[in-house]
């Protein structure tokens, strides 16, 4: 029975069974080289999600203090918040951060003016302190800005005692910060550009 197997049979045995090998090999290698390319890109994505995650939570200001502007008769005229950068933020620049204003009456997006007067669509920056002269960018927890609202602008006669507003301050990376202000029950002895706060 094995007598019929000559040695030139098992060569070829031999040569079958290596290129089955060699074609498991370079399939294991090609599986192998999709693997690696999706993880690479899965931990590149997850990375990016992440550091956005992050700036969107500590890139942002802080609202320190706020007051309103009295205006003809018993309105407010325009608000003013200070505000500096949120602890852990990096800089943040409020040439590019946009500021959501949403009453009883009105939605408007609100972003920085390059007029020295706010307007229905825009919001003034002044000074308070800033060291390293970068004016527009909160770049230091020292730094402190004035952002000035026109709600007589927006509004038509100002926002009436009584009154409530909400400011959504976002940053370009997304980091928001909420304010809810309601205006004063009471003006009474109050005169034209008196400051009151909020």
């Amino acid at each position: 029975m094995f007598d019929n197997i000559t040695d030139d049979d098992r060569g070829q045995v031999g040569i079958g069974t290596l290129i089955v090998f060699i074609a498991m090999v370079l399939v294991a290698a090609i599986a192998a080289g999709v693997l690696v390319n999706t993880a690479g890109f899965l931990q590149a994505t997850a990375e990016d999600a992440g550091e956005q995650s992050v700036n969107k939570v500590t890139n942002r200001v802080e609202v320190l203090n706020t007051h309103g502007t009295v205006g003809d008769g018993d309105h407010i005229d325009n608000m003013t918040l200070t505000v500096r950068l949120a602890a852990g933020s990096d800089a943040v620049d409020m040439n590019e951060t946009s500021i959501k204003y949403l009453s009883g009456d009105n939605v408007v997006t609100l972003t920085n003016s390059t007029s020295a007067t706010a307007t229905a669509t825009e919001f003034n920056l002044s000074r308070v302190t800033d060291n390293d002269d970068s004016f527009g960018v909160l770049n230091s927890m020292n730094d402190r800005y004035e952002v000035e609202v026109n709600t007589d602008a927006i509004e038509g006669t100002g926002l009436e005692t009584g009154e409530q507003v909400t400011l959504e301050i976002t940053s370009r990376t997304g980091g928001t910060t909420q304010v809810i202000l309601t205006m004063p029950q009471q003006l009474a002895g109050k005169t034209q550009g008196e400051p009151v706060e909020l």
